[in-house]
């Protein structure tokens, strides 16, 4: 086979378009199912499907096809299976933004026709995703992509919610929710975001009961809602306060008096006043101090976050604050209150206060803690197996520093609110008959609703707060006829969803076929590794672990790798406000999609965020084209005859480059085995850019003055291997270089893809020749060290002198001879002793190596030594900022050990070269007299 004709540059636009194509044409994404192979199987954290492709999406799912490339050519049956999330409330909001653009809205049309829309607006658009991660390089087996309201999946969630509801695991109850009022519907801890602000903390007068002129001052930042406490809470043990435990209080306002209660775990007698109030119906530790002191719940809030004085007794407050408040948002009636509150003269002072707010993740609206009848997950049940799993080592949390937090969730978990209060997503399969549950179910016409929804449950679109927490569900796998009670056929299906990240829990059984034994189920579960993130290590992780130990008894992974996230150059979350958001997709296509993949899992350092700069991107750019102008120059010189002698036949060059592959085969496959993907790119970089371009290359240019000699033959030999093995040890991290370069080059297959990974050749391994590379190495850089000190250019003739110590030393230094004159780029004498002149000759020590060279006397030693003292002071600067870093206990008990060991690696590195610059610097004074 002719060496190929490789452009001078590298175009990934077209590489990537091509080759993308061609790999999925092939089907070399599929696996075989038959066969003895071992099975590693990932699902992929299935993104929104109105998602498009962000940075922790390409960091991610880079780090999943570089598992899932090596083990495929590990030889393993692979599969990496895909799909997208139906993302209720997100995709609801698309589609309801066009229909209000088009005067209509979801209301209007009617729950089956909005329904429609979507699935619609599914098929037209919802494919984005998927799309981007085939440019990405995804190599996942698009032929069984899934969504999880398909009908598989749709069958799966719906056995699951029966089984638990006929265990007793799924109830319905009236709770403290996070509740969207403009979305109107219930939100889980995961779809609020947490923003800190600006506001007020108000310091209000409470009056004890029976005692003039005393009261409670109680600090409060939502001071509206003290219309609904029901008791004033103080430390038992506070002396302030404990004598007052089991009197009353009167409210501020309002007629209502409520008891003081003693509580030790809601009040901090450090912070405040000591005294705090309980309004359960609006707070979640009060709700849980509710509970447990037994107090009675009121509302004030109605589902659009509106005071409603409705649900407040005739005389509880002041007909005419009662007038004004009424249908009046949190914030207006707060000023309503605090007004009222200054009047009489219950309001102490008002102080600025930062605190944290929850907002919707979609429409960014304030969240309200809000009591409703929603269908719930009993979870400590399912909770402590997946405690155990972990903790047995059945289930592995890499790194380890984050089980912590796992347990630390999963031993103080609360019960799942898994309903919601829209129409996208898996309908939630209980019916109501209306004889049997009369009193507890309320309906109305909507003029707006098709037929099919003209006798729904009043404002079922947007609520379940209309069907009693106390009616009586029939909860069925299939649609059921007839009440199984009374016989009666009026049924009415709940009109609430359910949460998105219930259907994503069932993930990895479900998209393999469950709950039936399809031959996925069998072959790929319990799937390998779960690669994410930490935000959803509860919410989805530890969910997943819950359901795949209850419906498959077994774990449905074995390794959950966290990724860090991807932050800008100054460690800020990226945020469209803030203008610093890295979009993967114009960085694909300014830099190549190698160069981002290799750039995000260089710098995947466990627990360490990444700190994103765009510098990066374009200098692992400028390793691809390294790579490339490698390629080139194999090509240029491969015409030719090629000679497979033995290794020890081979030139000194050649033995050293196999060994050093060797290395960086074992050394690569290591950190892949320990998930420690920056180690193996950092494995990569050294070898291919230092020791095979930069040295290697460089080494073997002189064997092809006669291009057909033994040398010239044995060294194209080795020159086609080793690249060839390169190009599948790169492959997982750079799929679409390495696959034009493989195919362009002789070899033999479909495609790199299905190639194997590179194994070490025990036959490679020398550590004599490694020994005696770091000789001569320390040659050549003494010679090019004293060419940059002098300020010589590289072409200019020079004369160099070297001897070592070591007699064993020096007869290396004869034998690598020849590279060292090619490299030094000017005449060499080698000696037994350092036996030149003293006069004009500077001499560099490394280790037991000296090097002297003279000095011409067309250089100017004056502008010598001014460079050598900037650079010493330059250099002084970094290792005093070094050792200052080192030095403190804040950086070194915190700092991960590898950060550590770089540092004290880099202040080691500094303090040789800030003596050879001293040693040089004083050599040249002298010379200057």
């Amino acid at each position: 086979m002719s060496p190929p004709q490789l452009n001078k540059t590298y175009d990934p636009q077209d590489v990537e378009k091509r080759w993308g194509q061609f790999w999925i044409d092939h089907n070399l994404f599929t696996p075989k199912i038959e066969g003895p192979e071992h099975a590693y199987a990932i699902v992929i954290p299935p993104p929104n499907v109105t998602g498009s492709l962000h940075i922790g999406h390409a960091l991610n799912s880079t780090l999943q096809d570089i598992l899932i490339r090596w083990k495929r050519m590990q030889g393993h049956k692979t599969l990496w299976l895909p799909g997208t999330d139906h993302a209720g409330i997100a995709t609801q909001n698309v589609v309801e933004r066009q229909l209000m653009a088009e005067g209509s809205s979801r209301e209007h049309i009617g729950r089956q026709a909005f329904i429609e829309r979507v699935w619609k607006w599914k098929e037209q658009s919802g494919d984005t995703i998927i799309e981007q991660l085939k440019q990405l390089g995804a190599s996942c087996d698009w032929s069984r992509q899934r969504f999880t309201l398909d009908e598989g999946l749709s069958q799966a969630v719906r056995e699951v919610f029966v089984a638990l509801y006929d265990e007793g695991l799924i109830y319905r109850g009236e709770r403290l929710i996070n509740w969207c009022p403009r979305c109107l519907t219930a939100l889980s801890d995961i779809e609020v975001e947490h923003e800190t602000v600006k506001g007020k903390l108000y310091h209000i007068h409470y009056p004890v009961k029976e005692k003039p002129d005393s009261f409670l001052t109680i600090a409060t930042t939502r001071p509206e809602t003290m219309l609904g406490d029901t008791a004033i809470a103080v430390h038992p043990e506070d002396p302030r306060y404990s004598h007052l435990i089991g009197k009353y209080i009167d409210v501020p306002l309002t007629t209502r008096t409520i008891p003081i209660v003693g509580d030790s775990i809601l009040v901090d007698r450090e912070f405040g006043t000591g005294a705090v109030k309980i309004t359960p119906a609006c707070d979640f530790n009060d709700e849980e101090a509710g509970k447990r002191l037994n107090l009675p719940s009121k509302s004030i809030f109605d589902h659009r976050a509106q005071i409603d004085t409705e649900l407040f007794e005739p005389e509880d407050i002041d007909s005419d604050l009662k007038n004004r408040i009424h249908g009046k948002s949190e914030q207006e009636a707060r000023k309503l209150v605090v007004e009222a509150l200054e009047n009489n003269e219950f309001l102490q002072k008002v102080e600025d206060h930062t605190m944290a707010i929850g907002k919707c993740y979609r429409c960014k609206t304030v969240v309200l803690p809000y009591p409703s009848p929603q269908w719930f997950v009993k979870i400590q049940p399912l909770a402590d197996p997946a405690i155990e799993a972990v903790e047995s080592g059945k289930i592995r949390i890499i790194p380890d520093s984050w089980k912590g937090n796992y347990f630390g969730w999963m031993r103080n978990i609360k019960d799942w609110c898994i309903s919601r209060q829209i129409w996208w997503g898996h309908q939630i399969p209980a019916w109501y008959c209306t004889a049997c549950n009369i009193d507890h179910l309320h309906f109305s016409k909507n003029p707006h609703a098709s037929q099919q929804d003209q006798t729904t449950p009043l404002e079922a679109s947007t609520m379940s707060g209309f069907i009693a927490s106390d009616a009586i569900p029939i909860v069925s796998r299939i649609t059921p006829t007839a009440c199984s009670r009374c016989g009666g056929s009026d049924l009415r299906q709940d009109p609430d969803v359910l949460d998105t990240w219930f259907s994503s829990s069932l993930w990895p059984f479900s998209t393999l076929g469950w709950p039936n034994n399809h031959v996925d189920l069998k072959t790929f579960y319990p799937t390998a590794t779960l690669v994410t993130g930490l935000d959803i290590l509860f919410f989805w992780v530890a969910r997943m672990i819950m359901m795949g130990l209850k419906f498959t008894k077994g774990v449905p992974f074995r390794d959950v790798y966290i990724h860090a996230l991807v932050r800008d150059a100054e460690g800020q979350k990226m945020s469209k406000s803030k203008g610093n958001v890295i979009n993967p997709l114009t960085k694909m296509q300014e830099y190549g999609t190698d160069a981002l993949r290799f750039t995000l899992a260089s710098m995947a350092s466990p627990g360490r965020d990444i700190k994103l700069a765009e510098g990066r991107i374009e200098g692992y750019r400028n390793f691809v084209t390294k790579i490339w102008n490698a390629a080139r120059f194999i090509a240029l010189y491969g015409d030719g005859a090629r000679k497979a002698l033995p290794v020890s036949a081979r030139s000194f060059a050649d033995q050293w480059i196999l060994s050093r592959l060797n290395h960086t085969i074992r050394d690569c496959t290591h950190y892949l085995e320990e998930y420690r993907f920056d180690h193996a790119t950092s494995a990569l970089y050294q070898f291919l850019w230092h020791e095979y371009c930069d040295w290697y290359i460089e080494l073997v240019k002189p064997a092809f003055h006669d291009p057909q000699s033994e040398d010239a033959q044995s060294t194209r030999h080795t020159l086609f291997e080793s690249f060839e093995i390169i190009q599948r040890l790169l492959h997982p991290f750079m799929p679409f270089l390495s696959e034009e370069l493989w195919q362009a080059f002789p070899h033999s297959g479909t495609s790199i893809v299905t190639q194997p990974f590179p194994l070490e050749e025990k036959d490679w391994d020398s550590q004599t020749i490694e020994q005696d590379f770091h000789i001569f190495e320390q040659f050549v850089n003494a010679s090019r060290t004293s060419r940059a000190l002098l300020n010589c250019s590289p072409v200019q003739p020079m004369a160099f002198w070297g001897t070592s110590t070591s007699p064993q030393e020096r007869t290396t230094l004869n034998t690598w001879k020849p590279y060292i004159v090619h490299l030094a780029r000017g005449t060499v004498t080698l000696t037994e002793t350092d036996t030149w002149s003293t006069q004009n000759v500077l001499r560099l020590v490394m280790g037991s190596i000296t090097v002297g060279t003279t000095i011409d006397q067309e250089i100017d030693l004056q502008r010598a030594v001014a460079r050598l003292q900037k650079q010493a002071q330059e250099k002084h600067k970094e290792a005093t900022r070094l050792q200052a870093r080192l030095a403190s206990k804040n950086f070194t008990d915190k700092a991960e050990p590898d950060v550590i060991r770089e540092s004290q690696t880099r202040l080691t590195a500094l303090n040789e070269e800030l003596a050879l610059l001293a040693s040089s610097e004083a050599q040249l004074s002298s010379i200057l007299g």
